[in-house]
């Protein structure tokens, strides 16, 4: 420590320098109320891709938004070189508030929660009816995370020419799920993809699905000008392999709704998944759950749920399809 005589003067003391710069800091951050509004299409690397106006910018995050994520469907405020040209960055300065979040867990035992898209409000489950064969437990896991995040779900069946729908359908239609059946044939002359998109009309709808099932071939028919790269199923195992690696958003001709293709999932963790939310899925039930003891799992025996139907109030095919979706959430996909 250097010391001083008693009546030290300016020149014996010596300031270090401030390295970062001598303006003080400060929480205080821009509003950027000269951002532009921009809609995020795709995110490979910390590179975003956002639509403004007619043209796609380059972006990545501003530090400020720190953990802040970003995702497909995100509405963001983009400021900076907004021209699209090639070798220019923006900065994302601000997510706007979300109207909906699809979430889901790599497990369900993994605390946390991965974002799949934002404010979509349409979930297409794309399944196979063959090659591969369906996994309704996969298809169950889906409804669960649709109902959570206030999205209508849509099912979606392919390669009907293989195998017929009768038994699958049969057991989602107590729950009243909207559906298309396509084949291949109507794949490649254009029928199947004309059938989706009516059902697509006016939504934002993420697309999801088991490697394999044609998910990504029925996008690029739904979209013809945005070609995706495409896979094959394995003749032995049946799995497909994973050809979408990161989720991308394409508007439909006319501007007259949004696809979002997502990457081939395995596995839909359901951690994070609330019961309460769930049962609003079901309107007929709802009333029926205000007897029930506090955090009722509708599915234990004071549940008041038994009573209401027994009363006449629902048909106790509806209750079992809440329990059967319900019960996702505790038996892993595949038991």
């Amino acid at each position: 420590m250097r010391r001083y005589g008693k009546n030290p003067d300016e020149d014996d003391i010596r300031v270090r320098p401030n390295r970062k710069g001598n303006r003080p800091r400060t929480n205080i951050r821009p509003k950027h109320e000269d951002a532009s509004e921009g809609l995020v299409l795709t995110v490979d690397r910390g590179r975003i891709t956002c639509l403004i106006e007619d043209r796609t910018v380059i972006a990545m995050k501003a530090r400020e938004l720190g953990r802040k994520s970003v995702v497909v469907g995100d509405r963001v405020a983009v400021v900076g070189d907004l021209s699209g040209a090639k070798d220019t960055l923006a900065r994302i300065v601000r997510v706007e508030p979300r109207s909906s979040t699809l979430r889901r867990t790599a497990d369900d035992d993994d605390p946390f929660e991965r974002v799949v898209v934002a404010n979509a409000d349409q979930l297409a489950i794309v399944t196979a009816l063959a090659d591969p064969e369906p996994r309704p437990r996969l298809i169950d896991r889906c409804l669960v995370a649709a109902y959570d995040a206030g999205l209508d779900p849509l099912l979606v069946l392919t390669k009907s020419d293989l195998a017929s729908p009768d038994t699958l359908l049969e057991s989602y239609g107590t729950i009243g799920v909207p559906y298309v059946v396509t084949n291949r044939t109507e794949l490649a002359d254009g029928t199947a993809a004309e059938q989706v998109r009516e059902r697509l009309r006016g939504h934002m709808t993420a697309f999801v699905g088991h490697s394999g099932v044609g998910k990504t071939t029925l996008v690029n028919a739904l979209v013809p000008d945005r070609k995706r790269a495409t896979g094959h199923v394995n003749a032995v195992t049946g799995r497909g392999r994973h050809t979408t690696t990161s989720a991308l958003a394409l508007p439909l001709p006319d501007d007259s709704g949004w696809v979002i293709d997502t990457p081939g999932v395995r596995s839909f963790g359901l951690h994070h998944v609330d019961p309460s939310r769930v049962v609003l899925a079901f309107p007929d039930l709802v009333p029926g759950t205000a007897d029930c003891p506090r955090a009722c799992s509708h599915d234990e025996p004071d549940c008041a749920l038994d009573q209401w139907v027994a009363d006449g109030h629902a048909d106790p095919a509806r209750l079992y399809s809440l329990r059967r979706l319900l019960a996702t959430r505790e038996r892993r996909e595949g038991d």
